[in-house]
């Protein structure tokens, strides 16, 4: 599930409050003093162009930032902007939650020599400024964030960029994915991968189209169990993962209350009951300890009345997709839709 940000935390709410972490990864790596090769197979030398010119941007609270050159050692501490700079090809030097990234992001592969350095909740700072970065990346939901200035105290420049915004969450992924290239040289790369996204999308909805499903409503989930209790988490309107599925051509019946970051409302299995016959979509992932919310619904009298359940029709996604994640990710989401309904 979607864990905090650096400053989730402090907003409260019951709607943040469900974005807790699933897991904690202290740093173990020591990781190397130079950024490791490009993990992808895509990062070819026409990839991986950078321009050398000085940068000035301005990030997504209108803080600028002025780099002599484009960033090469990057520090970067929440994961779609780790996948996001892996896209672009570049490996960051230090990154937060290594674990957690290697369980819940499949879309792009970190490298094993990049120093780890501890949770995105209380990363470990001495250990992120003694890789030396040129830049660290960070999320966060107001320009006065307590990270950012912490983090300025060590004199290295932050790049800020928006956890997320419901009212065009495909807009927002992009906007992020275009502040790190910019703040990289990368924005050839960038267009290159965004071009190929909104392709895939568009190629996406003719197929579904073509495939007519007779019902074509439906529900993206995830949860979690508390205590012996199953919470549930439904991706409700200007959710990323319920805007694709509409992209898509279909209707997401998930009408309750959302936040107005992430577009993620809270129910429980009762709840489930209101989205009619709704087609069920959940993540497939496992937490780190192996344990699936899910497994915790079978037998349950509610859960089993639900049409969807009745008529077979709860489908997970594959294990591993990001459902916050940049273009790459995304494109998962995409084809997770397309595979199941095409069956």
């Amino acid at each position: 599930m979607k864990k905090t940000s650096l400053t989730a935390l402090a907003l409260g709410g019951a709607l943040l409050l469900a974005l807790t972490a699933c897991g904690t990864t202290q740093p173990t790596s020591t990781g190397t003093d130079k950024p490791s090769a490009v993990a992808s197979e895509e990062c070819t030398a026409d990839a991986t162009a950078t321009s050398t010119d000085a940068v000035t941007l301005t990030d997504a609270f209108d803080r600028t930032i002025e780099l002599d050159k484009p960033a090469e050692r990057i520090a970067v501490l929440e994961w779609q902007q780790i996948e996001d700079a892996l896209t672009l090809c570049v490996t960051p030097i230090a990154v937060a939650d290594v674990e957690g990234y290697n369980t819940w992001v499949k879309a792009e592969e970190l490298p094993k020599d990049v120093i780890d350095v501890g949770t995105r909740q209380e990363p470990n700072l001495d250990a992120l400024f003694a890789a030396e970065p040129d830049l660290v990346i960070v999320e966060a939901y107001t320009r006065d964030d307590a990270i950012i200035a912490q983090l300025e105290e060590y004199g290295v420049p932050v790049l800020a960029t928006l956890g997320a915004d419901a009212a065009d969450p495909i807009a927002q992924m992009l906007s992020t994915f275009d502040l790190i290239a910019q703040a990289t040289g990368r924005e050839e790369r960038a267009a290159e991968v965004t071009e190929e996204f909104e392709t895939h999308l568009a190629d996406a909805k003719a197929e579904v189209a073509d495939l007519a499903p007779e019902i074509d409503s439906f529900v993206f989930f995830d949860g979690w169990l508390d205590g012996s209790n199953v919470s549930l988490r439904p991706y409700g309107q200007g959710s990323l993962v319920g805007e694709i599925g509409e992209g898509l051509g279909l209707t997401n019946a998930w009408t309750g209350e959302v936040d107005a970051a992430y577009g993620l409302g809270q129910t429980d299995i009762e709840g489930m009951t209101a989205v009619g016959d709704a087609t069920l979509f959940y993540s497939g992932t496992r937490e780190e300890d192996g344990s699936l919310f899910m497994d915790a619904v079978e037998g349950n009298p509610v859960w089993a009345s639900l049409p969807a359940v009745q008529s077979d029709r709860v489908h997970a996604f594959p294990e591993g997709i990001w459902m916050f994640g940049g273009p790459r990710s995304t494109e998962q989401i995409i084809d997770a839709y397309l595979e199941i309904l095409s069956k």
